[in-house]
């Protein structure tokens, strides 16, 4: 079991930049995919970005290329989205997720994932 807790959600204008964390425990987590969600309201919860945590190896969705960064801190056992130039349609609740990698899977839809945080509110106003 992994215990996946989010944090850093909150208002901000259009243009600006926010950091989200997201805790894990249980496990230790280098054979384990990380990744970062969202979901606005009447929408599907969509793909954002993950990491591999033992080699940090990422990959994006085209929305956030370039605006978002992934990363994660051994030391803290915690992977952070950095997100920088947000838009209103950034807005969304945010959730980190993660799976194992022996799992083989693509790692961008949220079935792929096994543990869930609860997710943090992002809000962006223009």
């Amino acid at each position: 079991q992994v215990q996946l807790v989010e944090s850093g959600g909150g208002l901000v204008q259009a243009g600006g930049s926010l950091r989200l964390s997201c805790a894990a425990s249980g496990r230790t987590l280098t054979a384990y995919i990380m990744g970062w969600f969202r979901q606005a309201p009447g929408k599907e919860r969509e793909f954002v970005a993950r990491i591999r945590w033992s080699n940090g190896n990422t990959y994006y969705a085209d929305p956030v290329k370039g605006r978002f960064t992934i990363s994660r801190d051994d030391a803290k056992n915690t992977v952070y989205l950095q997100m920088n130039s947000l838009k209103a349609e950034d807005t969304a609740v945010y959730y980190c997720a993660s799976y194992t990698v022996s799992k083989l899977r693509l790692g961008i839809r949220p079935g792929d994932y096994d543990y869930w945080g609860q997710g943090t509110q992002v809000t962006v106003s223009s």
